[in-house]
Parts: structure tokens; C-alpha cells; sequence
């Protein structure tokens, strides 16, 4: 039986995320969302394009937003990063990334999966973007859903 998004994580479960999202992002002027839908009509990464635009990611001042996208139902999931970004990461970042998080969503600990993922981007974020003295935190880091 596959899960919906309100069974993908517990209310504990999906803090724990946003409090891995403002840890993060307390050392960066990067910003990170997390996306639940239970079905992609599409491809994941296409899919997490769409939501990164309709989240309105790329408006950030130094187009430095990733998005880990999830298609509960589908068990699929994709990483988009802006230009600022996916321009000075490692060629196999994404990838790399991508597997940190499966290696956990297997076991079925998707939490973990997350804040692995989460982790692993904030370092690139915190090495490439560290926090500016007037940084604001231009997007939500509560964890969206459609």
C-alpha cells in the first residue's frame, strides 16, 4: 500500500525537517524548500521545476534555491537547483545528493532521507553562499504540499 503526503511523515517527523531547514540555513543566505505531492502527472524533474517556479524559488537575490521535490505515491523524488547554484556545485553533486537520500527512503526513513539530503545541501550552500550580515530569509521553510 503506498502512502499519501499525510502519512509520508508524522507532524514530529516534518518539524524536525523544517528545524534541519533553519539550521542550515541559519549559515547561508541559501535557501532550501521541501515539496510533498502524492502524484507527479509528469516527470519528477520537470514536475520540480514547475513547483520551483510556482514556489516562486527563483526569485531569491542570489539564485541560490534548491528544491527536493517528492511524488509520495510514485516513490519518486528529484533536486532542482537554481543557477546560482547548480552553476559552482560539483559536476556529480546532484547525484550524490540524490543517493544520500534514497539510501534512507529504501529503509523507509524518510525523515532521515530528508534531513540527509537537507544537510548535504546546506555544506554547498554554507561554502559557496556563506550568511551575509543582512541576510533575510527569503522563503518559507515550512515544508509544501499540493
Amino acid at each position: 500500500m503506498s502512502k499519501t503526503i499525510e502519512e509520508f511523515l508524522s507532524p514530529k517527523q516534518e518539524q524536525l525537517v523544517i528545524d534541519a531547514i533553519r539550521i542550515v540555513e541559519s549559515n547561508t543566505s541559501g535557501e532550501i524548500r521541501v515539496h510533498l505531492e502524492n502524484c507527479c502527472s509528469s516527470n519528477p524533474f520537470e514536475r520540480a521545476i514547475e513547483i520551483f517556479s510556482i514556489l516562486k524559488m527563483h526569485k531569491t537575490k542570489l539564485r541560490n534555491g534548491v528544491l527536493i521535490y517528492i511524488a509520495v505515491e510514485e516513490r519518486a523524488f528529484a533536486i532542482y537547483g537554481d543557477e546560482g547554484i547548480n552553476s559552482i556545485v560539483p559536476e556529480n553533486f546532484w547525484d550524490s545528493t540524490k543517493d544520500s537520500i534514497q539510501s534512507q527512503f529504501i529503509k523507509g526513513d524518510f525523515e532521515q532521507g530528508l534531513m540527509d539530503g537537507v544537510l548535504k545541501v546546506g555544506e554547498q550552500l554554507k561554502q559557496h553562499f556563506p550568511l551575509l550580515d543582512n541576510d533575510q530569509n527569503e522563503l518559507s521553510d515550512s515544508i509544501s504540499k499540493s
